[in-house]
């Protein structure tokens, strides 16, 4: 099977009509409806959205890391263009999640990093084993060569006597430096696309902004592409160079980040930027949260799946759903109020 050649040079990963859904007795959830999505080589991409919304599962489907059954791709491709092909593209979604070319690229050309450090790490070994395990996996180095390069990856992320940290367990560490750990196993390799999975929800303000502006350095330092996975709108504005909001398993707005947070189209996305609290907002000013809940993912809805709480409804948006497409350049969005103005 010919694969597509990307429309320009840039392109590493591209996400085009995913569908991965779970098949359980109470029905079947569409946690991923149609998905597409494009990541440039050295690009922040940040996905945000309500929790459910399937910003996750799009990224486990990246890893081939659902869990089958029930899970399962039913539709679409994940196009990831190696650097060592030339333009050629592998398909991840045809790919057998454990068969050698996926376990290949999972952590060596695609790494990721989860939402909680201690679910991730093992605690019957030491970091240092843990990341040089990584390094041999894809590398083929000694242990001794994987070890030094585990020290290297932990001294990059400044962790704090490096020596030390490497003979020591994830229980002996803070939430702070778990974090640190898991982004050195990530990186250890030198990926081609890095995916983080809200790296700093459960961290304090302070530690939060230590482990972006890390991410910032490691991907000045190591090249790579991000997907950053995230509900905090504060985040993406600061790290995402391109901006995509999900609702209930789709897309509903994509462009650049200064454009989407000045020039928001979608009336969810609006809801989201109203809903945050900003510092100077005048006192009698509240916020304003979205009103209504997000559907039960087993429910199929004919429209529009955030008609139910839109506060600019129209007939069409519960009888047909809005496709994504251009409004402006470099600017998507699925929504029935923009019909007229496509590109």
């Amino acid at each position: 099977m010919t694969l597509p050649i990307p429309s320009d040079n840039e392109t590493i990963l591209e996400i085009v009509n995913l569908k991965t859904y779970f098949f359980i007795e109470s029905g079947t959830v569409r946690a991923v409806d149609g998905v597409d999505l494009s990541l440039r080589c050295k690009q922040t991409l940040g996905v945000v959205g309500e929790s459910g919304c399937g910003k996750s599962i799009t990224a486990m489907s990246v890893m081939r890391l659902i869990p089958s059954p029930p899970g399962k791709i039913i539709e679409g491709n994940i196009y990831f263009y190696p650097r060592q092909r030339a333009g050629q593209a592998v398909d991840i979604a045809a790919l057998n999640p454990r068969g050698a070319e996926m376990r290949n690229i999972r952590g060596g050309e695609i790494a990721m990093v989860f939402q909680e450090p201690m679910t991730s790490l093992n605690p019957l070994f030491t970091v240092g084993a843990q990341i040089a395990e990584a390094v041999q996996l894809h590398q083929k180095v000694s242990r001794r060569e994987a070890m030094d390069r585990a020290l290297e990856m932990l001294t990059k992320v400044q962790i704090s006597a490096p020596k030390q940290r490497l003979h020591e367990y994830p229980h002996q560490m803070s939430g702070g430096m778990r974090q640190r750990v898991m982004i050195a196993l990530a990186l250890s390799c030198n990926p081609s696309i890095l995916i983080a999975d809200e790296p700093t929800t459960a961290l304090d303000v302070t530690v939060q902004a230590q482990i972006l502006d890390l991410m910032r350095q490691l991907q000045a330092d190591f090249g790579s592409s991000i997907i950053l996975i995230t509900h905090n709108l504060g985040v993406v504005s600061q790290m995402a160079d391109h901006v995509a909001v999900m609702y209930l398993g789709k897309v509903v707005e994509s462009a650049p980040t200064r454009e989407l947070f000045h020039h928001p189209l979608h009336p969810y996305t609006v809801g989201l930027l109203n809903s945050v609290p900003v510092l100077g907002r005048k006192g009698r000013q509240g916020l304003e949260p979205i009103k209504g809940m997000v559907p039960t993912p087993t429910e199929i809805l004919p429209g529009c799946a955030f008609a139910p709480r839109c506060p600019r409804v129209m007939p069409v948006c519960t009888e047909e759903r809005p496709p994504l497409r251009s409004i402006q350049p470099g600017h998507q969005a699925a929504c029935w109020l923009y019909r007229e103005r496509g590109l």
